[in-house]
């Protein structure tokens, strides 16, 4: 009977859900294209165990998105996570962010490519076989034309993310499907989480740090030319 919170901040959708046994019976987020999670997740912590009528300390764990995704938004979930965590002494679960989005959708055959927008036509993305098992980690990848052609060939592959969207006018074949508006959601994160609690799958909560993938780039200002 595990009650666990669940937090997905990764991308621009700020998601909690509460899930019991495996199935999210509670969800509250939003996307509204900007990064408004700190203002916005821990009043949706607030809301959610205000509806069930529950408090913290009736939570057996916490899970978080572990990433790959924004930075700024990792950051928050991840430490919002590990400090409710620590303050009500339960284990904190993390979850690959790509694989709860692939769970989004359903396919009978072929292949699911989550993809979250990174840089340019660089995306954060894996591949999935059509019952959610990794056939490929999560990798920083540029996409061009000739980008997943010998896997097309053979089955069909569907593309969901942010990072699908801008690499619909790259690859061109008749086996690529792109499907809009889906986005990492704590609404599928709840069997993964149920599975690795029974298992016992839980973070080191004091030195857990989201995966970033790659390195995190700050772009520097350009200096003004000095003028007296």
């Amino acid at each position: 009977m595990a009650l666990i919170l669940m937090i997905e901040t990764s991308t621009k959708n700020c998601s909690v859900g509460l899930s019991k046994d495996g199935k999210c019976i509670s969800l509250k987020e939003e996307n509204k294209g900007d990064y408004s999670h700190a203002e916005k997740l821990h009043l949706f912590i607030e809301e959610i165990l205000k509806k069930e009528n529950i408090s913290a300390k009736d939570l057996d764990a916490i899970a978080v998105g572990k990433g790959p995704g924004s930075y700024t938004g990792l950051r928050i979930g991840v430490s919002a996570a590990k400090g409710l965590a620590y303050a009500i002494n339960k284990p904190l679960i993390a979850i690959d962010t790509l694989k709860s989005l692939a769970k989004t959708i359903q396919v009978e055959k072929g292949l699911i490519v989550p993809m979250l927008d990174a840089r340019r036509l660089e995306v954060y993305s894996a591949i999935f076989n059509s019952k959610h098992e990794y056939t490929r980690k999560a990798e920083a990848e540029i996409i061009n034309a000739t980008s997943y052609t010998s896997l097309l060939e053979e089955q069909p592959i569907y593309f969901l993310g942010d990072g699908a969207f801008k690499c619909q006018t790259l690859i061109k074949h008749e086996q690529a499907h792109f499907i809009a508006d889906k986005f990492p959601s704590a609404k599928e994160m709840a069997s993964l989480v149920e599975e690795k609690y029974l298992n016992n799958l839980f973070e080191d909560t004091a030195y857990f740090e989201p995966f970033y993938l790659k390195d995190f780039m700050v772009t520097p200002q350009k200096k003004k030319p000095f003028t007296s």
